[in-house]
């Protein structure tokens, strides 16, 4: 039985879509999970802490999915914003630029949208089935702020449309907070004719030098808030199953969601809100306010993609992960652990010809594998299920060594390494882990095939040098019944 944490209820809960599968959550099933995150708002690079937070995601989904689920998974980019402007009008500034500020912010948000899907795909997080963009939807999220303008929640002033929470009985059931305790950190609007400092705006009254487009109130753009209301609605329904982001939007950003979806339609908005930690840095939230993030870009100029994928899975997704050198530096170890089996593995497999292994029946297997979905059953655990990952590759080495130095060549070895190469694959599908495995470059072909010779010769002396040779650009050789493995050296 799969449970979450709902940031709604305070507490873990069974996990039933709207669009129920079949029981146990079968593989086959027909079970549709509506999911919709929160984008970026594409002003500048991405950093780790946004890394985080679409890498758990996508395992939510890639986990979903291996238990037989159809996702639907809608994310959008807030690519008109406060920041992007300020950022268009400052570079228009520095460059003497005489683009207007609308086609400034556009090219502006267009460059940092394909900065993100590149570090994206670097780190191996699948494409949503949706990425709906603010600009593109003005139409449905003007038809959403007249909704609640008839529907009386919200009100006109000189500087916008704004929705008036006090009208909103349940507002502050997401962040379990009173009015007097979300006050101090309502978002600031320059309107003294907000009837509360908590009302938020829906349309903002275009400004001089700004991008805006028409409206039933004159010249604007939408607030921050009414875009997700408006465009998860749109794909995913009045209701659907998992709301998710950083834990940093849980006020205001996602109160003010339910406030104005609950409001413009009368139904329940998302059903399971998920909300994923901060990476800190000694100990403090990184963000871009602070100073003190440091961009996926520059992260993965020293590390593996994997590797830091691997890295932000190695604690539960609800608790603080503190990132520093040290820390990629293990996972870096941890990878090549896994790494280093999935070689070994491929190699065996090229020189022994086994059938697929249709099924597993090795009962240690079978118990790593209910043991790793019980993990990430359990609020999709991945600090725990990682660790039966681990186990998997420690129990596989011992039949793998077993077979390489000639202790055991029987089928039910050959078939138990198949089951543990296959119960690897799904772990790693689920985890997101891509592991290439061709190590060896076609030069060193001949190397190989040298030293072999140099070895029946017993020509030690050519043999050694060869093994040197390789040894110097970083790849070590391990000879085996099966011939010499060519491995790469981890610290090379």
């Amino acid at each position: 039985m799969l449970r979450v944490y709902n940031t709604l209820s305070g507490k873990k809960e069974e996990f039933k879509p709207e669009n129920p599968p079949d029981p146990d959550y079968a593989r086959a099933s027909s079970g549709m999970v509506k999911m919709y995150v929160c984008g970026i708002t594409p002003y500048d690079e991405c950093h780790i802490g946004h890394a985080r937070c679409y890498v758990v995601f996508d395992v939510i989904r890639r986990y979903l999915e291996y238990r037989g689920l159809k996702v639907q998974y809608v994310q959008n980019f807030t690519d008109i914003d406060d920041k992007i402007i300020n950022r268009a009008k400052e570079q228009m500034l520095d460059a003497r630029c005489q683009m207007s500020v609308k086609d400034k912010t556009k090219e502006i948000a267009e460059k940092y949208i394909t900065d993100y899907f590149m570090r994206m795909d670097a780190l191996n997080v699948k494409k949503a089935d949706e990425y709906p963009k603010v600009t593109e939807h003005i139409e449905d999220i003007v038809k959403v702020v007249k909704g609640l303008a008839e529907k009386g929640y919200a009100y006109v002033t000189e500087e916008g449309v704004y929705f008036e929470v006090a009208k909103f009985k349940d507002y502050g059931k997401l962040s379990h907070r009173s009015a007097e305790e979300m006050m101090p950190g309502a978002r600031v609007e320059v309107d003294k004719k907000k009837k509360s400092p908590l009302d938020f705006a829906l349309w903002k009254s275009a400004k001089e030098d700004e991008p805006s487009w028409d409206s039933p109130w004159g010249k604007g753009r939408p607030g921050w808030h009414i875009e997700c209301s408006a465009m998860s609605t749109k794909y995913l329904g009045e209701t659907f199953d998992i709301h998710g982001g950083g834990q940093d939007l849980i006020f205001p950003h996602h109160e003010n969601e339910i406030a104005q979806a609950e409001a413009y339609t009368g139904k329940p908005f998302a059903k399971y809100w998920i909300h994923n930690a901060f990476v800190t840095v000694n100990k403090e939230k990184m963000s871009k306010s602070l100073g003190n993030f440091f961009t996926i870009r520059e992260v993965l100029e020293k590390y593996n993609p994997m590797v830091v994928r691997l890295f932000l899975l190695s604690a539960h997704y609800r608790q603080p992960i503190n990132f520093s050198d040290k820390e990629l530096d293990a996972s870096k170890e941890s990878f090549q652990r896994l790494k280093t089996f999935a070689e070994k593995v491929s190699f065996i497999s090229e020189k022994i010809k086994a059938a697929a292994i249709p099924e597993i029946k090795n009962q240690k297997f079978l118990s790593l594998r209910e043991k790793f979905r019980q993990a990430m059953d359990d609020d999709f655990n991945t600090q725990k299920a990682l660790g039966y990952v681990y186990e998997l590759v420690l129990d596989a080495n011992v039949i793998m060594n077993k077979i390489l130095h000639g202790k055991s060549h029987d089928g039910e070895t050959i078939s138990n390494l198949k089951e543990a190469e296959m119960l690897f694959r799904d772990f790693a599908e689920v985890l997101g882990l891509k592991i290439e495995t061709k190590i060896l470059p076609e030069e060193f072909d001949s190397l190989l095939a040298q030293r072999e010779v140099a070895r029946k010769n017993k020509d030690w002396d050519l043999a050694d040098k060869i093994r040197k040779e390789l040894d110097a650009k970083g790849f070590t050789i391990e000879d085996t019944v099966l011939g010499p493995m060519l491995g790469k050296d981890r610290t090379a």
